[in-house]
């Protein structure tokens, strides 16, 4: 009997030591070319020699810069973020040093926090302060936060009001503030509520990232809160997400924000929240489709289930660093989705130009009627949408 139990232990420690080897090879012994270290290093390195975008497009590359756009932001706090994990000390110092001429220098790029895409900036600044500990940035960071949860002085139910500023001395445009807004706000919820797929990454970031800083749940509940009320509305049976409730297609990019707004709220989420379980449902049911939607080249296309639509590589990185982080913590089996995310990191690796630019990268795409409306949309080279989601995938991939 004891032989028999010692055997029994013998073969229950070597599955467990095949299982974990699987997860071991899925994240490590790329090919040269898909090196994350290297890849981050090269990304990094590109934003820092470019100037601020004009919402990432190459395309605007000749327009005047108004504010510093999301995803600059979204491109700067992957950097940060891979900077630190590589204990890379000088691109952290250049990193941070560009932080410190924007708000010293170029103040008026500082986004109004007028909507969630302007408020994500405060997520930046934040994981400036939790890097750097100077309480400036905290302070910054805050109000970008706060202001996410409070109407602006001078909201009215007039839409011909004359604008007015805000608690911060942004002049906001009355036209923006609107009665559902009101509603939202008196409801407990952002009155930044809009049901756009990026919300889910703008709000959650931001408030995760504010919860991080300070320890103050408030932040991490009202965020979580908000995310139960977005796939409540929005998630499909299948898992995946409209572009908008009358535009049934699921478009790559907008399916990205979601898929990656779950998994950062699940890695700082309490694991006794009250939220977590609906959100790791809605998490989980999402990254089954996606597996079984993964092109036979191992990334995903620009309509997520339409098989005859162009591979783009945005939402594919955004997807794929949203399954990294489910094997890494354990919420998906990693000898299933370990191998998927792996083939879709060395293929997206291959788009990858020299100067750090990625390609195939869909332009911002508004809300379309017709399968044509995406299938035409421009991919486009060196677009930060898709830089961003690879520094968090290089990023995810250098952690232990």
């Amino acid at each position: 009997m004891k032989r028999k139990l010692n055997f029994v232990v013998l073969i229950s420690i070597f599955i467990l030591s095949i299982d974990i080897q699987a997860s071991s090879d899925s994240f490590t012994k790329f090919p040269k070319e898909a090196d994350p270290i290297l890849i981050g290093n090269k990304l990094s390195n590109r934003f820092l020699e470019q100037p601020h975008s004009q919402y990432g497009s190459p395309l605007r590359i000749h327009e005047p810069r108004t504010q510093i756009t999301y995803p600059d932001v979204c491109t700067w706090i992957g950097a940060l973020w891979f900077a630190k994990k590589t204990d890379n000390k000088e691109l952290t110092k250049s990193l941070v040093n560009r932080f410190d001429y924007l708000i010293k220098s170029e103040y008026c790029l500082l986004p109004k926090p007028n909507h969630v895409d302007n408020n994500v900036f405060g997520a930046l600044a934040l994981e400036v302060y939790l890097q750097t500990k100077k309480k400036q940035y905290k302070d910054l960071g805050l109000k970008y936060a706060d202001s996410q949860w409070k109407l602006p002085i001078g909201w009215n139910l007039q839409r011909n009001d004359t604008p007015k500023s805000d608690i911060y001395g942004a002049i906001i445009d009355a036209d923006l503030f609107l009665p559902q807004q009101k509603m939202w706000s008196d409801s407990g919820y952002s009155w930044q509520t809009r049901f756009w797929l990026d919300d889910m990454y703008m709000i959650t970031t931001l408030q995760s990232q504010a919860y991080r800083a300070v320890k103050d749940e408030k932040y991490i509940n009202r965020t979580a809160r908000q995310m139960v009320l977005y796939l409540d509305s929005l998630q499909q049976s299948t898992g995946l997400f409209y572009h908008a409730p009358d535009s049934h297609f699921s478009w790559g990019r907008g399916n990205g924000w979601m898929a990656v707004g779950m998994a950062e709220l699940l890695r700082i989420l309490p694991e006794k929240n009250q939220y977590r379980h609906p959100i790791m449902k809605g998490y989980l049911k999402m990254m089954n489709t996606l597996k079984d939607t993964q092109s036979p080249s191992g990334i995903w296309r620009q309509v997520v289930d339409d098989t005859t639509m162009w591979e783009e590589t945005s939402g594919s990185a955004m997807f794929t660093y949203s399954i990294i982080v489910g094997v890494k913590n354990g919420w998906l089996d990693n000898n299933i989705y370990g191998p998927i995310a792996r083939q879709a990191w060395i293929k997206l690796s291959q788009y990858i130009e020299e100067n750090g630019d990625v390609r195939d990268v869909c332009e911002g795409t508004n809300i379309g009627n017709d399968s044509e409306h995406y299938r035409n949309r421009k991919a486009l080279t060196g677009d930060l949408h898709g830089q961003a989601p690879m520094l968090w995938c290089a990023y995810e991939l250098t952690k232990n």
